[in-house]
């Protein structure tokens, strides 16, 4: 029997946990949605509370990228069926994010401007294989490496045949015993692609093929359910949303409960911080009614906007989930109604909304300021100087913009389902941050921009209402808690 002394178990014990986040997604290397926030910032939470995290990620072709030194741990190839694929493992030596990044950098596949899309917002066509190539270049790189990680963290369907290919693919099974967690951001993309086409997956034997499907197709996102030691979404009530609608996951859900969780998202308090955010014009001060009033003139100025109205901002990508397809109907039932409101619009994605909001900022610049972009900057000023935050989902596994809106002294006014429902307390008169809608439709909508335009016009509920929303602390302190008692879980640590 092998004893083990104090003086071991003690250095075990207070070892950090290694985590690898694995994601083609990080703030500020390349962001398209709240999947960036995340892996931008929980990193420096975890470490703080005994993690030692790595991220990896693809080293695209984008601003960020340029410039940065990158020391090469690993170069190596492998073949996509008959393609030979050519890959890199490297550090960034000077990112200075708070956390280690390594980039994997595979030619041809992700040296792209762009995530998913190309700047001209034309999707790139070959996502399975090079979603597959990135997996692939992350565990080659890892199975032969002398320092494996703790837990591997996998974030959404990109990185979801992780867990597969690691317990059941020729060349990877002596990774079997490592632990995975796996984060659903948004269950609406699962990366489903033909049976036709597994030949791409290294080789595995077929009985187990059922840990792949779902549906006559293979399906990272339902495969990582299955195949995780752990999986958590992104809040409580999203983690319950999804046994009931979950683009045909349903049953998935219900099966696998016992290893699921929700953790709500937090935000980066150093990044969101209204006193010393070098985006705004005027910082906070104490005052919560002079910073906003500061902001909101800088913010119009050059606008023909009245800075005397309430003023609703909608931030985010125009998508069907983010109900961004109803934006240009309830501002144009707003302006027939003569409500006292004005609307500013920071997105792009649909072309049809994005054509709309610019017909109504061209025919009412008295009423409706619209940006069809995505710009970092003016989202930071748009939070500290707007007064209502509108967020009409369909869907919201977490949502992080209420989260910045409240920390910059704007009421949201959302959606009660998923993360808003945990994130956003309905606003009594004292107690409270936000504005709630149970029905996404014209009528509860409206309910809601009338006691919006009532709540401003009562300059001290709307104080309080403000000053709730900023007080309330939606740091990664807790959530990182969370995250850390869950690899302790599945490393027995």
């Amino acid at each position: 029997m092998l004893y083990l002394s104090t003086k071991y178990l003690l250095i075990m014990s207070d070892s950090p946990i290694r985590v690898h986040f694995v994601s083609m997604e990080c703030y500020p290397c390349a962001k398209v949605g709240g999947l960036a926030d995340v892996v931008g910032s929980l990193p420096k939470y975890l470490n703080d509370q005994g993690a030692e995290v790595t991220v990896f990620m693809p080293k695209y072709r984008m601003k960020w990228f340029e410039g940065k030194s990158f020391d090469y741990r690993h170069v190596s190839h492998f073949y996509l069926h008959h393609e030979r694929i050519d890959y890199g493992i490297a550090e960034v030596t000077d990112a200075n994010l708070g956390f280690r990044l390594m980039v994997i950098d595979i030619p041809g596949k992700m040296d792209r401007n762009g995530v998913y899309a190309g700047a001209d917002g034309h999707f790139f066509g070959d996502e399975i294989q090079r979603h597959l190539c990135f997996q692939r270049a992350y565990l080659n790189f890892i199975v032969l490496s002398e320092h494996t990680p703790d837990v591997v963290h996998c974030h959404d369907h990109h990185s979801g045949l992780i867990p597969f290919i690691m317990q059941n693919c020729d060349g990877y099974r002596n990774l079997a015993s490592l632990p995975v967690v796996f984060t659903i951001h948004n269950e609406r993309y699962q990366g489903v692609f033909p049976w036709t086409m597994h030949y791409l997956l290294p080789q595995f034997d077929s009985w187990k093929a059922g840990m792949l499907d779902w549906g006559n197709l293979i399906n990272p996102l339902a495969s990582a359910v299955k195949c995780a030691w752990k999986v958590t979404t992104v809040s409580p009530s999203y983690m319950e949303e999804l046994k009931y609608n979950s683009m045909g996951l349903e049953a998935l859900f219900h099966q696998e409960n016992h290893k699921c969780v929700g953790i709500l998202n937090g935000i980066d308090n150093e990044v969101w911080d209204p006193a010393t955010d070098p985006f705004l014009t005027s910082l906070y001060e104490g005052d919560v009614d002079d910073f906003k009033l500061k902001n909101k003139l800088a913010l119009l100025e050059g606008t023909q906007l009245d800075p005397e109205l309430p003023l609703v901002a909608f931030i985010g990508r125009f998508a069907g989930e983010k109900g961004a397809d109803l934006l240009p109907g309830i501002i144009e039932e707003s302006l027939r109604r003569e409500l006292p409101l004005n609307f500013v619009v920071l997105g792009t994605g649909d072309k049809w909304v994005e054509h709309q909001m610019g017909i109504l900022a061209y025919h009412r610049p008295d009423k409706v300021a619209a940006m069809i972009t995505y710009n970092e900057a003016v989202s930071h000023k748009i939070y500290a100087g707007t007064d209502f935050l509108l967020m009409p989902s369909r869907v919201e596994p977490c949502g992080l913009n209420q989260m910045y809106a409240m920390r910059y002294g704007t009421v949201p006014i959302v959606h009660n389902i998923g993360g808003l429902k945990d994130s956003v307390t309905y606003f009594d008169g004292d107690n409270g941050t936000g504005l709630k809608f149970n029905s996404l439709d014209f009528y509860h909508v409206f309910e809601e921009f009338q006691r919006a335009i009532y709540l401003h016009g009562a300059k001290k509920l709307l104080t309080t209402a403000r000053t709730n929303g900023m007080d309330a602390d939606f740091s990664w302190v807790k959530s990182a808690g969370q995250y850390m008692d869950i690899y302790r879980s599945v490393t027995g640590r």
